[in-house]
């Protein structure tokens, strides 16, 4: 049978989400947990969007097969109980063998939180992007129109990218402020390695002045990665999960979405 389980994490201490030969991702400690709960040799998973080092995941979604039968509370409990602290199972689900984490999703979403202060950041540290120039939210407002639609987002493309096609469609960008925070949401179909962290070095150049809004539109228009802004830090940057058909029954959000600013 094929099990779904909504999985947090801070990403500060890991070298991403994909497993790698040192062990220190999140896919190896959850994969490790897994096979410890059930008492097996090993337990392979699929997950829906990986995530670079340093950036963290409010509902990350995976999928496995196993022969195993048990309380979906249990799969939860016996799972974290081997899960480092700051790696948790959030839910699980059983599902038909039609879905899967990746290609079941209709559309992804994240969240970069800036903190927009003199000082840089203590107790957020590596949770939180940071800028020392104040952000202006008109500009950024106007140039996130910009990059709304189906669009080619070459220009915000690592030159590692793996990715078939350069045409994502952006459908949601929402910019709010709490206080001494910035709140930026993304919503798309699907995002290229990087695409979001220099999206923001973008935004951040625009909200300070640096340039025009409409030098987004001539950024992306020209296709070419050295065209835009340097690529943002990590540290603010959230996976807020895949978006699935209501049909598939699982949750859309975790408490960590709570916490947010």
């Amino acid at each position: 049978m094929r099990l779904a389980l909504g999985v947090s994490y801070s990403g500060t201490a890991y070298q991403g989400w994909q497993s790698q030969s040192s062990g220190l991702t999140v896919q190896d400690k959850l994969e490790k947990a897994l096979a410890q709960f059930c008492d097996v040799p090993r337990v392979s998973t699929l997950c829906a969007g990986r995530t670079d080092a340093g950036v963290h995941g409010l509902m990350q979604v995976v999928h496995f097969d196993t022969p195993l039968e048990r309380e979906l509370a249990s799969w939860v409990r016996g799972t974290n109980r081997y899960l480092p602290h700051d790696i948790a199972v959030q839910w699980s689900q059983y599902v038909s063998d039609s879905f899967h984490c990746r290609a079941s999703a209709t559309g992804r979403r994240y969240v970069y939180i800036v903190l927009d202060s003199v000082v840089r950041p203590s107790l957020e540290t590596g949770r939180v992007g940071w800028v020392y120039r104040p952000l202006a939210e008109a500009p950024m407002r106007q140039a996130s129109e910009h990059l709304l639609g189906e669009q080619d987002f070459s220009s915000f493309r690592a030159s590692s990218c793996q990715a078939l096609s350069p045409i994502k469609t952006l459908r949601h960008i929402r910019i709010s402020r709490h206080g001494a925070y910035w709140r930026f949401e993304f919503e798309g179909n699907a995002f290229l390695h990087h695409m979001i962290r220099n999206i923001m070095g973008c935004m951040v150049s625009i909200g300070q002045g640096q340039q025009s809004p409409d030098w987004m539109r001539e950024v992306l228009e020209a296709k070419n990665r050295d065209a835009a802004a340097p690529t943002f830090s990590p540290d603010g940057l959230y996976f807020a999960g895949p978006i699935y058909s209501p049909e598939w029954g699982l949750p859309d959000t975790t408490p960590a979405f709570d916490w947010l600013p």
